[in-house]
């Protein structure tokens, strides 16, 4: 901004202002009266004697005073009008227009330098600041490959192509669970790529339905000889079809439309086929693994058996689940989250 600054220098001198008394430079004082002298000589003559004039009388000698001073009309009226005059002489004098010029060009300099240091600290903000998209938009990094991690995915068939063997299933004469503990004891192994082999009724033809074209499974004896059992692996399609028979089975278990087939394993196994039984079940990636039990006698298996439990949960979680497909997807998917076991009579 530029600013005018006001001091006495701007006020008018060296005129009067109206009614002050005018300066007498250029007066010649009153007019010359009497004659004035011929353009051409005259002859000199005798001069008369005139007689003196009388002698004033005495006293003080009167003073001669100036007549009062009439000044033109011209110039009396100029005196009485305006004069249209600037009223800051600064703007007529050279060198002053050229001052207040500088001044405002240096102004509108710093006003740019001024905005373009704003630019520059915005600039340098907005990367910290703003999430503006840049130039080459970075992409997504890619899921690690199967081949990367170690692990194979056992969700499909698809992707775990191999069929099951009944060495990599059951791979000795003895099973043992836990280090320190009895071992259970491999009667027969089968694998069979009919999956009604191991089923009856309604329970076969929903595996047939819905894609199982593998069955892998064993006829065992419990440490304790007071249980048979025959335990394996269904291959199906996928995850989801799997599913939906473990969803399937309660139903038809329960209404008594079919059932798993105990796999018998010569003498004194004949409970596996007639004798009541109790079944577990329950899915990881596109396998069902299955545990059938009975008692050696025949006898019917009473319902909360501890012992019938303890060899539903041997069989199933840790030895199908977590020994045999846990290796099967040695690092492949991340585990599918197997069911709860069911069971049936």
């Amino acid at each position: 901004m530029v600013y005018r600054y006001e001091s006495d220098e701007d006020a008018f001198e060296g005129r009067p202002g109206p009614g002050s008394e005018l300066s007498t430079i250029g007066d010649a004082g009153p007019a010359h009266t009497g004659p004035s002298p011929s353009r051409f000589p005259t002859p000199s003559l005798p001069r008369a004697a005139r007689p003196a004039p009388p002698a004033p009388p005495p006293g003080p000698a009167p003073s001669r005073s100036a007549p009062p001073f009439s000044p033109p009309a011209t110039r009396a009226a100029a005196t009485t009008q305006p004069l249209d005059l600037p009223r800051n002489r600064r703007a007529q004098e050279p060198g002053r227009g050229g001052g207040r010029l500088w001044q405002v060009l240096v102004g509108g300099a710093a006003v740019l330098v001024l905005l373009a240091l704003c630019g520059l600290a915005g600039a340098a903000l907005l990367p910290d600041g703003t999430s503006q998209p840049q130039g080459t938009p970075s992409l997504p990094a890619a899921a690690p490959s199967p081949s990367h991690t170690g692990r194979q995915d056992i969700d499909s068939r698809d992707t775990d192509r191999a069929p099951l063997t009944a060495k990599e299933v059951f791979s000795g004469r003895k099973l043992t669970i836990s280090d320190g503990e009895e071992p259970y004891a491999v009667l027969k192994t089968q694998s069979s790529a009919s999956c009604p082999t191991a089923a009856t009724g309604e329970v076969a033809d929903l595996l047939v339905q819905l894609g199982c074209n593998q069955v892998v499974r064993a006829t065992l004896r419990s440490p304790d000889e007071e249980h048979l059992l025959t335990a394996g692996l269904f291959n199906l399609t996928d995850v989801a079809t799997a599913q939906r028979v473990r969803d399937r089975l309660r139903e038809l278990l329960d209404g008594r439309e079919g059932r798993f087939r105990g796999m018998p394993a010569g003498d004194g196994t004949e409970a596996l086929t007639d004798a009541p039984s109790r079944v577990g079940w329950q899915v990881r990636g596109h396998y069902l693994a299955y545990c059938l039990v009975v008692r050696a006698d025949g006898k019917p298996v009473k319902a909360g058996d501890p012992k019938v439990r303890e060899v539903l949960y041997d069989l199933i979680e840790l030895h199908l689940d977590k020994k045999v497909l846990e290796r099967r997807a040695t690092g492949g998917s991340t585990g599918q989250a197997t069911a709860a076991p069911g069971g049936a009579d």
